[in-house]
């Protein structure tokens, strides 16, 4: 399945933007994060260092724009006409509910610990989405992503690369 997925981005993005900039964007796009991103500059022979860079970068890069924005999004969504928009964000609001309380009882690190999970749906996205609904502060909200994102981004690398391949043993 991994590699029917990482051949699609592949044959669509490779040949045009190169492998850094295809790990770097792929990083930015919900669910995938730096979880999907960083498996795949080891597939591509990517050195792990730069992998972990280009992921750590675009894993941020959307985290200013959800703690900004996504209240409003949520807002226009759930009073949109369109029932795709009225069902998404519901989805969005039941996320939220559900995380809610564990996140806000640690608050910072709470969300840190919640975006350092590396499973799907518990990333950068999601964590910045829970902070903005609790009301976090910005940049307190940034740099506990900063730290889950880290965190993240050093066990996938762990577990893509191997300990071995970090140390140039392999």
């Amino acid at each position: 399945m991994m590699h029917a997925i990482t051949s699609a981005i592949q044959s669509f993005f490779l040949d045009t933007v190169g492998k850094e900039l295809c790990v770097l964007f792929c990083s930015m796009i919900p669910i995938i994060e730096l979880r999907g991103a960083i498996p795949m500059g080891a597939v591509f022979g990517m050195p792990w260092y730069l992998t972990f860079i280009l992921s750590v970068i675009g894993n941020l890069l959307p985290v200013p724009f959800i703690l900004l924005f996504i209240k409003k999004v949520i807002v226009w969504m759930t009073a949109s006409k369109v029932r795709f928009f009225n069902k998404f964000a519901g989805f969005l609001n039941r996320k939220v509910e559900k995380n809610r309380e564990r996140i806000a009882k640690y608050s910072f690190w709470g969300v840190a610990l919640f975006v350092a999970i590396p499973l799907p749906a518990t990333g950068a996205w999601t964590g910045s989405l829970v902070a903005a609904m609790i009301d976090m502060k910005f940049w307190k909200a940034v740099l506990s992503a900063l730290i889950g994102v880290l965190i993240a981004g050093v066990i996938v690398t762990v577990i893509s690369y191997g300990i071995a391949g970090l140390v140039g043993c392999a």
